[in-house]
Protein backbone atom coordinates (compact mmCIF):
# COMPACT_ATOMS: atom_id res chain seq x y z
CA UNK A 1 0.00 0.00 0.00
CA UNK A 2 1.23 3.48 -0.93
CA UNK A 3 0.44 6.56 1.12
CA UNK A 4 -0.08 10.16 0.03
CA UNK A 5 -0.84 13.38 1.83
CA UNK A 6 -2.66 14.52 -1.32
CA UNK A 7 -3.94 12.23 -4.04
CA UNK A 8 -5.00 13.90 -7.28
CA UNK A 9 -7.23 11.82 -9.54
CA UNK A 10 -6.65 12.90 -13.14
CA UNK A 11 -3.44 14.01 -14.84
CA UNK A 12 -4.91 16.59 -17.18
CA UNK A 13 -4.13 20.30 -17.10
CA UNK A 14 -6.46 20.87 -14.14
CA UNK A 15 -5.03 17.96 -12.14
CA UNK A 16 -1.40 18.94 -12.78
CA UNK A 17 -1.84 22.64 -12.01
CA UNK A 18 -3.65 21.72 -8.77
CA UNK A 19 -0.86 19.30 -7.83
CA UNK A 20 1.72 22.03 -8.47
CA UNK A 21 -0.21 24.53 -6.35
CA UNK A 22 -0.46 21.99 -3.52
CA UNK A 23 3.30 21.44 -3.76
CA UNK A 24 4.00 25.18 -3.54
CA UNK A 25 1.88 25.54 -0.40
CA UNK A 26 2.91 22.23 1.18
CA UNK A 27 6.47 21.58 -0.02
CA UNK A 28 7.01 18.65 2.34
CA UNK A 29 3.78 16.89 1.43
CA UNK A 30 3.73 13.64 -0.52
CA UNK A 31 1.63 14.23 -3.62
CA UNK A 32 0.54 11.52 -6.06
CA UNK A 33 -1.30 12.05 -9.34
CA UNK A 34 -3.29 9.16 -10.82
CA UNK A 35 -3.60 9.04 -14.60
CA UNK A 36 -5.55 6.22 -16.20
CA UNK A 37 -3.81 6.33 -19.60
CA UNK A 38 -0.33 5.18 -20.66
CA UNK A 39 0.61 8.79 -21.44
CA UNK A 40 -0.57 12.20 -20.30
CA UNK A 41 -2.80 14.50 -22.38
CA UNK A 42 -4.74 11.72 -24.11
CA UNK A 43 -8.10 13.43 -23.57
CA UNK A 44 -9.26 17.05 -23.31
CA UNK A 45 -5.90 18.50 -22.25
CA UNK A 46 -4.20 17.21 -25.40
CA UNK A 47 -7.10 17.61 -27.79
CA UNK A 48 -8.23 21.19 -27.17
CA UNK A 49 -7.82 24.14 -29.54
CA UNK A 50 -4.76 25.57 -27.80
CA UNK A 51 -6.42 28.99 -27.63
CA UNK A 52 -5.56 31.22 -24.69
CA UNK A 53 -8.83 33.06 -24.31
CA UNK A 54 -8.93 36.68 -23.17
CA UNK A 55 -11.98 36.50 -20.85
CA UNK A 56 -14.61 38.75 -22.41
CA UNK A 57 -17.35 36.16 -23.00
CA UNK A 58 -18.32 35.69 -19.36
CA UNK A 59 -20.43 37.68 -16.94
CA UNK A 60 -18.41 39.45 -14.26
CA UNK A 61 -19.94 37.37 -11.45
CA UNK A 62 -18.75 34.06 -12.93
CA UNK A 63 -15.71 32.00 -11.98
CA UNK A 64 -14.75 31.95 -15.65
CA UNK A 65 -14.48 35.74 -15.68
CA UNK A 66 -12.43 35.72 -12.47
CA UNK A 67 -9.80 33.33 -13.78
CA UNK A 68 -9.59 33.60 -17.58
CA UNK A 69 -8.00 37.05 -17.81
CA UNK A 70 -5.30 36.22 -15.26
CA UNK A 71 -4.86 32.73 -16.69
CA UNK A 72 -4.13 34.20 -20.11
CA UNK A 73 -1.34 36.34 -18.65
CA UNK A 74 0.14 33.53 -16.58
CA UNK A 75 0.21 31.03 -19.42
CA UNK A 76 2.04 33.59 -21.56
CA UNK A 77 4.62 34.01 -18.80
CA UNK A 78 4.91 30.22 -18.46
CA UNK A 79 5.57 29.56 -22.15
CA UNK A 80 8.00 32.48 -22.54
CA UNK A 81 10.05 31.43 -19.51
CA UNK A 82 10.40 27.91 -20.95
CA UNK A 83 10.91 28.86 -24.59
CA UNK A 84 7.71 27.17 -25.72
CA UNK A 85 5.90 28.23 -28.86
CA UNK A 86 3.15 30.85 -28.79
CA UNK A 87 1.27 32.67 -31.55
CA UNK A 88 0.03 36.03 -30.25
CA UNK A 89 -2.30 36.54 -33.18
CA UNK A 90 -5.35 37.99 -31.38
CA UNK A 91 -9.00 37.41 -32.25
CA UNK A 92 -11.72 39.11 -34.26
CA UNK A 93 -15.36 38.43 -33.33
CA UNK A 94 -17.60 39.26 -36.29
CA UNK A 95 -21.31 39.86 -36.91
CA UNK A 96 -22.84 37.81 -39.72
CA UNK A 97 -25.87 40.14 -39.91
CA UNK A 98 -27.24 43.30 -38.28
CA UNK A 99 -29.04 41.30 -35.60
CA UNK A 100 -25.66 40.27 -34.14
CA UNK A 101 -24.29 43.79 -33.69
CA UNK A 102 -25.91 44.10 -30.26
CA UNK A 103 -24.17 40.81 -29.37
CA UNK A 104 -20.81 42.40 -30.20
CA UNK A 105 -21.64 45.32 -27.94
CA UNK A 106 -22.62 42.96 -25.13
CA UNK A 107 -19.26 41.19 -25.43
CA UNK A 108 -17.57 44.59 -25.26
CA UNK A 109 -19.52 45.42 -22.08
CA UNK A 110 -18.53 42.10 -20.53
CA UNK A 111 -14.90 42.62 -21.47
CA UNK A 112 -14.91 46.08 -19.88
CA UNK A 113 -16.50 44.70 -16.70
CA UNK A 114 -13.87 41.94 -16.55
CA UNK A 115 -10.92 44.28 -17.13
CA UNK A 116 -10.13 42.69 -20.50
CA UNK A 117 -8.84 44.80 -23.37
CA UNK A 118 -11.22 44.73 -26.35
CA UNK A 119 -12.00 47.22 -29.11
CA UNK A 120 -15.13 47.69 -31.19
CA UNK A 121 -13.79 48.49 -34.65
CA UNK A 122 -15.19 49.17 -38.11
CA UNK A 123 -15.13 46.75 -41.03
CA UNK A 124 -12.33 48.79 -42.58
CA UNK A 125 -10.25 48.54 -39.40
CA UNK A 126 -10.96 44.82 -39.16
CA UNK A 127 -9.71 44.31 -42.72
CA UNK A 128 -6.42 45.93 -41.79
CA UNK A 129 -5.99 43.14 -39.23
CA UNK A 130 -7.31 40.38 -41.52
CA UNK A 131 -8.00 41.40 -45.14
CA UNK A 132 -10.31 38.41 -45.78
CA UNK A 133 -12.63 38.94 -42.83
CA UNK A 134 -16.39 39.31 -43.29
CA UNK A 135 -18.52 41.27 -40.84
CA UNK A 136 -21.50 43.61 -40.71
CA UNK A 137 -20.48 47.18 -39.80
CA UNK A 138 -18.45 46.31 -36.67
CA UNK A 139 -16.13 43.68 -35.24
CA UNK A 140 -14.68 43.12 -31.78
CA UNK A 141 -10.88 42.97 -31.61
CA UNK A 142 -9.18 41.07 -28.78
CA UNK A 143 -5.42 41.64 -28.96
CA UNK A 144 -4.57 39.38 -25.99
CA UNK A 145 -5.99 36.14 -27.43
CA UNK A 146 -3.20 33.74 -28.43
CA UNK A 147 -2.57 30.09 -29.28
CA UNK A 148 -0.11 27.56 -27.86
CA UNK A 149 0.61 23.86 -28.37
CA UNK A 150 -1.29 21.95 -25.65
CA UNK A 151 1.00 18.91 -25.86
CA UNK A 152 4.13 21.04 -25.41
CA UNK A 153 2.54 22.82 -22.45
CA UNK A 154 1.40 19.58 -20.82
CA UNK A 155 4.88 18.09 -21.15
CA UNK A 156 6.35 21.18 -19.47
CA UNK A 157 3.80 21.02 -16.63
CA UNK A 158 4.51 17.34 -16.08
CA UNK A 159 8.26 17.95 -15.99
CA UNK A 160 7.84 20.73 -13.44
CA UNK A 161 5.65 18.44 -11.34
CA UNK A 162 8.25 15.65 -11.39
CA UNK A 163 11.02 18.15 -10.61
CA UNK A 164 9.06 19.15 -7.50
CA UNK A 165 8.82 15.54 -6.36
CA UNK A 166 5.22 14.95 -7.41
CA UNK A 167 4.74 11.32 -8.40
CA UNK A 168 2.65 10.74 -11.54
CA UNK A 169 1.33 7.18 -11.80
CA UNK A 170 0.38 6.25 -15.37
CA UNK A 171 -2.01 3.41 -16.23
CA UNK A 172 -3.57 3.89 -12.79
CA UNK A 173 -7.29 4.58 -13.18
CA UNK A 174 -9.42 5.24 -10.14
CA UNK A 175 -11.64 2.21 -9.50
CA UNK A 176 -13.21 2.74 -6.08
CA UNK A 177 -12.68 4.08 -2.58
CA UNK A 178 -12.65 2.19 0.70
CA UNK A 179 -12.57 4.63 3.58
CA UNK A 180 -9.44 6.71 3.08
CA UNK A 181 -8.03 4.21 0.59
CA UNK A 182 -8.25 4.69 -3.17
CA UNK A 183 -8.16 1.52 -5.23
CA UNK A 184 -6.55 1.22 -8.67
CA UNK A 185 -5.90 -1.96 -10.67
CA UNK A 186 -2.28 -1.93 -9.50
CA UNK A 187 -2.37 -0.80 -5.90
CA UNK A 188 -4.22 0.66 -2.96
CA UNK A 189 -3.26 4.18 -1.90
CA UNK A 190 -4.05 5.59 1.54
CA UNK A 191 -4.82 9.26 0.93
CA UNK A 192 -4.94 12.02 3.50
CA UNK A 193 -6.95 14.21 1.13
CA UNK A 194 -8.31 13.53 -2.36
CA UNK A 195 -8.57 15.96 -5.27
CA UNK A 196 -10.94 14.80 -7.98
CA UNK A 197 -9.94 16.25 -11.36
CA UNK A 198 -11.10 13.24 -13.36
CA UNK A 199 -12.66 15.17 -16.25
CA UNK A 200 -15.13 12.93 -18.08
CA UNK A 201 -15.44 10.74 -14.98
CA UNK A 202 -15.43 13.47 -12.31
CA UNK A 203 -19.12 12.94 -11.53
CA UNK A 204 -18.66 9.20 -10.93
CA UNK A 205 -15.73 9.79 -8.57
CA UNK A 206 -17.63 12.53 -6.72
CA UNK A 207 -20.68 10.31 -6.29
CA UNK A 208 -18.48 7.70 -4.56
CA UNK A 209 -17.76 10.40 -1.99
CA UNK A 210 -21.42 11.39 -1.70
CA UNK A 211 -20.71 14.70 -3.45
CA UNK A 212 -22.42 16.36 -6.43
CA UNK A 213 -25.29 13.92 -6.59
CA UNK A 214 -27.45 16.33 -8.58
CA UNK A 215 -24.91 16.38 -11.42
CA UNK A 216 -23.90 14.08 -14.26
CA UNK A 217 -21.40 14.54 -17.07
CA UNK A 218 -22.77 14.82 -20.61
CA UNK A 219 -20.13 14.41 -23.36
CA UNK A 220 -20.02 16.54 -26.52
CA UNK A 221 -17.71 15.66 -29.40
CA UNK A 222 -15.52 18.40 -30.87
CA UNK A 223 -14.02 18.04 -34.35
CA UNK A 224 -11.72 20.37 -36.29
CA UNK A 225 -10.97 20.48 -40.02
CA UNK A 226 -7.39 21.45 -40.79
CA UNK A 227 -6.61 23.75 -43.70
CA UNK A 228 -3.94 23.25 -46.36
CA UNK A 229 -3.39 26.92 -47.19
CA UNK A 230 0.18 28.17 -46.62
CA UNK A 231 1.28 29.41 -43.23
CA UNK A 232 0.18 33.00 -42.73
CA UNK A 233 -2.84 32.80 -45.05
CA UNK A 234 -4.94 33.74 -42.02
CA UNK A 235 -3.55 36.34 -39.64
CA UNK A 236 -5.86 36.08 -36.64
CA UNK A 237 -8.54 33.90 -35.04
CA UNK A 238 -12.02 34.64 -36.43
CA UNK A 239 -15.05 33.87 -34.25
CA UNK A 240 -18.79 34.48 -34.70
CA UNK A 241 -20.98 36.17 -32.11
CA UNK A 242 -21.97 33.25 -29.85
CA UNK A 243 -25.38 32.39 -28.48
CA UNK A 244 -24.75 33.44 -24.88
CA UNK A 245 -27.55 31.17 -23.65
CA UNK A 246 -25.28 28.15 -24.01
CA UNK A 247 -21.64 27.31 -23.40
CA UNK A 248 -20.52 26.79 -27.02
CA UNK A 249 -18.84 29.46 -29.14
CA UNK A 250 -19.84 28.26 -32.61
CA UNK A 251 -17.77 27.29 -35.64
CA UNK A 252 -14.76 29.55 -36.02
CA UNK A 253 -11.27 29.83 -37.49
CA UNK A 254 -8.31 29.14 -35.23
CA UNK A 255 -4.76 30.04 -36.20
CA UNK A 256 -2.55 27.33 -34.75
CA UNK A 257 0.76 27.94 -33.03
CA UNK A 258 2.55 27.17 -36.31
CA UNK A 259 0.45 29.64 -38.31
CA UNK A 260 -1.91 27.21 -40.04
CA UNK A 261 -5.71 27.51 -39.97
CA UNK A 262 -8.37 25.09 -38.76
CA UNK A 263 -12.15 25.36 -38.57
CA UNK A 264 -14.44 24.03 -35.87
CA UNK A 265 -15.13 22.80 -33.38
CA UNK A 266 -18.34 20.89 -33.49
CA UNK A 267 -20.32 20.32 -30.29
CA UNK A 268 -22.03 17.08 -31.31
CA UNK A 269 -23.86 15.22 -28.52
CA UNK A 270 -21.84 12.06 -27.86
CA UNK A 271 -23.44 8.80 -26.79
CA UNK A 272 -20.81 7.75 -24.24
CA UNK A 273 -17.91 9.45 -22.48
CA UNK A 274 -15.08 8.38 -24.78
CA UNK A 275 -17.08 8.38 -27.99
CA UNK A 276 -14.10 9.36 -30.13
CA UNK A 277 -14.85 6.97 -32.96
CA UNK A 278 -16.13 3.48 -33.62
CA UNK A 279 -16.97 1.61 -30.43
CA UNK A 280 -13.93 2.84 -28.49
CA UNK A 281 -14.84 3.14 -24.81
CA UNK A 282 -18.42 1.97 -25.33
CA UNK A 283 -20.35 1.10 -22.18
CA UNK A 284 -24.03 0.16 -22.56
CA UNK A 285 -25.20 1.31 -19.12
CA UNK A 286 -23.32 4.60 -19.45
CA UNK A 287 -24.70 5.14 -22.95
CA UNK A 288 -28.29 4.57 -21.86
CA UNK A 289 -27.90 7.08 -19.02
CA UNK A 290 -26.43 9.71 -21.34
CA UNK A 291 -29.07 9.16 -24.01
CA UNK A 292 -31.78 9.61 -21.37
CA UNK A 293 -30.38 12.97 -20.29
CA UNK A 294 -29.88 14.14 -23.87
CA UNK A 295 -33.46 13.11 -24.72
CA UNK A 296 -34.73 15.20 -21.79
CA UNK A 297 -32.84 18.25 -23.03
CA UNK A 298 -34.11 17.61 -26.55
CA UNK A 299 -37.72 17.46 -25.38
CA UNK A 300 -37.49 20.50 -23.08
CA UNK A 301 -35.60 22.46 -25.75
CA UNK A 302 -34.19 24.96 -23.25
CA UNK A 303 -31.78 27.45 -24.90
CA UNK A 304 -32.77 25.93 -28.26
CA UNK A 305 -31.03 22.61 -27.53
CA UNK A 306 -33.13 20.74 -30.11
CA UNK A 307 -32.08 22.88 -33.06
CA UNK A 308 -28.54 23.10 -31.67
CA UNK A 309 -28.24 19.30 -31.50
CA UNK A 310 -29.66 18.79 -34.99
CA UNK A 311 -27.35 21.40 -36.49
CA UNK A 312 -24.33 19.97 -34.68
CA UNK A 313 -25.03 16.51 -36.08
CA UNK A 314 -25.03 18.05 -39.58
CA UNK A 315 -21.45 19.17 -38.93
CA UNK A 316 -20.28 15.60 -39.44
CA UNK A 317 -20.61 16.70 -43.08
CA UNK A 318 -17.39 18.39 -44.19
CA UNK A 319 -19.11 20.61 -46.82
CA UNK A 320 -21.64 21.82 -44.25
CA UNK A 321 -18.93 22.67 -41.70
CA UNK A 322 -16.88 24.52 -44.31
CA UNK A 323 -19.97 26.44 -45.42
CA UNK A 324 -20.59 27.53 -41.81
CA UNK A 325 -17.04 28.83 -41.53
CA UNK A 326 -17.18 30.54 -44.92
CA UNK A 327 -19.69 33.03 -43.47
CA UNK A 328 -16.78 34.55 -41.53
CA UNK A 329 -14.03 34.73 -44.14
CA UNK A 330 -13.64 35.36 -47.87
CA UNK A 331 -11.99 32.85 -50.17
CA UNK A 332 -12.80 29.73 -48.17
CA UNK A 333 -12.60 26.73 -50.52
CA UNK A 334 -13.78 23.25 -49.51
CA UNK A 335 -10.82 21.64 -51.24
CA UNK A 336 -8.51 23.43 -48.78
CA UNK A 337 -10.20 21.75 -45.79
CA UNK A 338 -9.95 18.00 -46.21
CA UNK A 339 -8.25 16.70 -43.06
CA UNK A 340 -10.09 15.97 -39.83
CA UNK A 341 -8.12 16.38 -36.61
CA UNK A 342 -8.33 14.11 -33.60
CA UNK A 343 -11.76 14.42 -32.00
CA UNK A 344 -12.02 15.76 -28.47
CA UNK A 345 -14.76 15.22 -25.92
CA UNK A 346 -16.07 18.10 -23.81
CA UNK A 347 -16.95 16.98 -20.26
CA UNK A 348 -20.06 19.13 -19.88
CA UNK A 349 -21.86 19.05 -16.53
CA UNK A 350 -25.62 18.47 -16.52
CA UNK A 351 -27.79 19.38 -13.54
CA UNK A 352 -30.42 16.67 -13.71
CA UNK A 353 -32.54 18.29 -10.98
CA UNK A 354 -32.79 21.59 -12.84
CA UNK A 355 -32.55 19.73 -16.18
CA UNK A 356 -30.04 22.13 -17.72
CA UNK A 357 -26.41 22.34 -18.73
CA UNK A 358 -24.17 24.10 -16.19
CA UNK A 359 -22.52 27.21 -17.63
CA UNK A 360 -19.79 27.93 -15.07
CA UNK A 361 -17.05 26.01 -13.28
CA UNK A 362 -18.30 23.90 -10.38
CA UNK A 363 -16.18 22.79 -7.41
CA UNK A 364 -17.51 21.09 -4.27
CA UNK A 365 -15.46 20.18 -1.21
CA UNK A 366 -15.71 18.56 2.21
CA UNK A 367 -13.28 17.25 4.82
CA UNK A 368 -12.36 14.22 2.67
CA UNK A 369 -11.76 15.80 -0.70
CA UNK A 370 -12.42 18.48 -3.27
CA UNK A 371 -14.19 17.69 -6.53
CA UNK A 372 -13.81 19.62 -9.79
CA UNK A 373 -17.14 18.77 -11.37
CA UNK A 374 -17.26 21.23 -14.26
CA UNK A 375 -14.03 22.39 -15.85
CA UNK A 376 -15.22 23.22 -19.35
CA UNK A 377 -13.68 25.76 -21.72
CA UNK A 378 -11.89 28.04 -20.94
CA UNK A 379 -10.52 25.75 -18.20
CA UNK A 380 -7.22 25.39 -20.09
CA UNK A 381 -6.67 29.15 -20.08
CA UNK A 382 -7.99 29.55 -16.53
CA UNK A 383 -6.19 26.53 -15.06
CA UNK A 384 -3.46 28.27 -13.04
CA UNK A 385 -5.59 30.75 -11.05
CA UNK A 386 -8.38 28.16 -10.99
CA UNK A 387 -5.97 25.75 -9.27
CA UNK A 388 -5.40 28.31 -6.52
CA UNK A 389 -9.16 28.58 -6.02
CA UNK A 390 -9.51 24.78 -5.84
CA UNK A 391 -6.69 24.49 -3.30
CA UNK A 392 -8.26 27.28 -1.22
CA UNK A 393 -11.44 25.21 -1.08
CA UNK A 394 -9.45 22.06 -0.30
CA UNK A 395 -7.71 23.70 2.63
CA UNK A 396 -10.97 25.01 4.03
CA UNK A 397 -12.45 21.53 3.66
CA UNK A 398 -9.48 19.96 5.44
CA UNK A 399 -9.87 22.47 8.26
CA UNK A 400 -13.57 21.54 8.41
CA UNK A 401 -14.61 25.13 7.97
CA UNK A 402 -17.57 26.19 5.92
CA UNK A 403 -16.55 25.94 2.27
CA UNK A 404 -17.71 28.97 0.25
CA UNK A 405 -19.29 28.74 -3.19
Amino acid sequence: MKTADFLVIGGGVVGLTIALELSRRHPKAKIIVLEKEKELAQHGSGRNSGVLHAGFYYTADSLKARFTRDGNRRWKEFVRERGLRINECGKLVVAKHEGEIEGLKELKRRGDANGVETHLISLEEAKKIEPRVKTTELALWSPSTATVDPLECMAALAQEARDRGIKILLESPYQARRGKSIITPREVISAGFVVNAAGLYADQVAHDFGVGLRYRILPFKGLYLYGSEPKGSLRTNIYPVPDLRNTFLGVHFTVTVDGKAKIGPTAIPAFWREHYGGLHGFDLRESLSILRDEAMLFLRNDFGFRSLALEEIRKYSRPFLVAQAAQLLEGVKPENYQTWGRPGIRAQLYDHQAQKLVMDFVVEANAEGVHVLNAISPAWTASMPFAEYVVDKAEMGMNKKEVPA
